[in-house]
């Protein structure tokens, strides 16, 4: 395979002239629970007055299983789709390429709010149009609390070190996708996705 170009660096790289564009482009790993952790509070407590301990848990547990799908979706045709044109290719490496070029710049391992927010309500609206209404609520909350575990995890898996076999495992298959081959191991909190769908 061939190597891309990958900066041991802890540096950020500038990205935009613009400084409040470069400044949007940063963001420490405590901001998406600073975003999210009220958010899935206020849905938690929405669905369990509603549905009940065992409605919200089930409705809760479908989310996070959609959760994990669509992490595994995003991350290989969204995060790895390669355009060919030039503002194409600009995006591609906004959004994802600076992370496999700079994969140890701290600044830019969670994903931005001015990112998070609009991707949280387009899906928000989309699951209101396709759920029956009881379900929204712990469907929801399911949901984003995966995204928080996504975004969490994927900022522990480059920065800290483990003990746990499980977590080592995790650390060594996420950092073969960024050492060895990127086409492979999209699945950043498990690998349950790239065994179903053969990219392991």
């Amino acid at each position: 395979m061939k190597k891309n170009f990958i900066s041991n660096s802890k540096e950020s790289i500038r990205m935009f002239k613009n400084p409040l564009f470069e400044g949007l482009s940063k963001v420490p790993y405590f901001v998406p629970l600073i975003v999210y952790v009220p958010v899935v509070g206020y849905f938690s407590w929405e669905s369990f007055s509603k549905n009940g301990i065992l409605g919200f848990l089930g409705h809760f547990l479908l989310g996070l299983f959609i959760w994990t799908l669509t992490e595994y979706v995003l991350h290989r045709f969204i995060f790895h789709f390669y355009p060919k044109s030039d503002w194409g290719k600009r995006i591609h490496f906004i959004f994802h390429g600076v992370h496999h070029d700079y994969p140890n710049d701290a600044q830019r391992l969670v994903m931005p709010p001015s990112a998070s927010i609009p991707l949280a309500l387009a899906f928000f609206f989309l699951f209101k149009w396709i759920l029956a209404p009881g379900m929204l609520d712990g469907f929801f909350t399911g949901f984003i609390f995966g995204y928080l575990c996504y975004d969490m995890t994927h900022y522990m898996l480059h920065h800290a070190q483990f003990k746990s076999a499980f977590w080592k495992k995790l650390k060594q298959q996420h950092m073969l996708h960024h050492y060895d081959d990127s086409t492979t191991k999209y699945g950043v909190t498990s690998d349950i996705w790239d065994k179903v769908f053969g990219t392991r």
